[in-house]
């Protein structure tokens, strides 16, 4: 039986989601260039009230899913600026990610399933083991802003499928 190895279920993982986001993204700002309104718009909708706009979506699932990937690997994250304004900002701000997340070797994940995890949140701080975090707490949250950034841009009338989600529109 083959081990499935930490590195692979995050930063691989992570990256196809940022990779397949960017894709998204891409379609969205060809939907309002093709429509010939402002493409803040998009940036700035949201699908509900309460819920953070595109962007800041954006901007989360870069941050969980590099932070996560430093976490595991005993690294401190890199920081990003929250200032993109931009399709091409936020673009730009998912390959960093995606370039920091690969700049973390393979090597740097030995022992993380169970190294202690600890995930500032507000006033608390959360406590993992490795393992137990990527699971429960890191994959959850990066799909769910890409989900989330996707609906935004679906919701909107922005042509998107499953294959846009799973594959940035990529034939695999």
């Amino acid at each position: 039986m083959n081990k499935i190895s930490m590195h692979v279920m995050s930063a691989e993982l992570f990256c196809n989601a940022l990779e397949n986001l960017s894709a998204i993204l891409e379609k969205g700002l060809a939907h309002a260039t093709a429509r010939k309104f402002d493409p803040g718009v998009l940036l700035a909708a949201r699908l509900a009230p309460d819920m953070l706009p595109l962007t800041r979506q954006v901007q989360i699932a870069c941050d969980i899913a590099k932070n996560s990937v430093a976490r595991l690997a005993a690294q401190e994250p890199r920081r990003f600026e929250d200032n993109e304004t931009s399709f091409e900002q936020l673009r730009a701000r998912i390959a960093a990610a995606i370039d920091y997340i690969k700049s973390i070797p393979a090597g740097a994940f030995e022992g993380s399933e169970t190294r202690d995890i600890k995930v500032p949140a507000g006033e608390r701080t959360l406590e993992f083991k490795g393992l137990d975090y990527l699971q429960r707490w890191a994959i959850p949250n990066v799909l769910f802003h890409v989900t989330t950034a996707y609906n935004i841009l679906r919701h909107n009338g922005v042509e998107l499928g499953k294959r846009d989600f799973i594959a940035g529109g990529r034939e695999r």
